[in-house]
């Protein structure tokens, strides 16, 4: 896992409270929702929340893209990476 996958991997953890859950337990190419960390609607406006005050990240919730960066922790690594290089996703 990349140094960066790991970042947003602690970040899931901890903005979604997730206790029995390690960052090694969390496969970054891997669905985060329904199958994978089996992570639901709340949850994805939770990291949402998140992802605008930890990284200045502002995503809509209807837009088809946001499904695509919350596909994996390795899809919002390069939602992240993206934004910090000021690429318009």
């Amino acid at each position: 896992m990349q140094p960066l996958e790991q970042e947003i991997a602690q970040f899931i953890i901890e903005t979604l409270s997730l206790e029995d859950v390690k960052v090694s337990d969390i496969d970054p190419a891997a669905p985060l929702f329904v199958k994978g960390l089996g992570l639901d609607s709340i949850d994805a406006l939770e990291l949402g929340v998140g992802l605008q005050k930890k990284y200045g990240i502002k995503l809509s919730a209807d837009a088809a893209e946001t499904r695509k960066h919350f596909a994996s922790v390795q899809a919002l690594a390069a939602l992240v990476t993206n934004h910090r290089a000021g690429v318009v996703s």
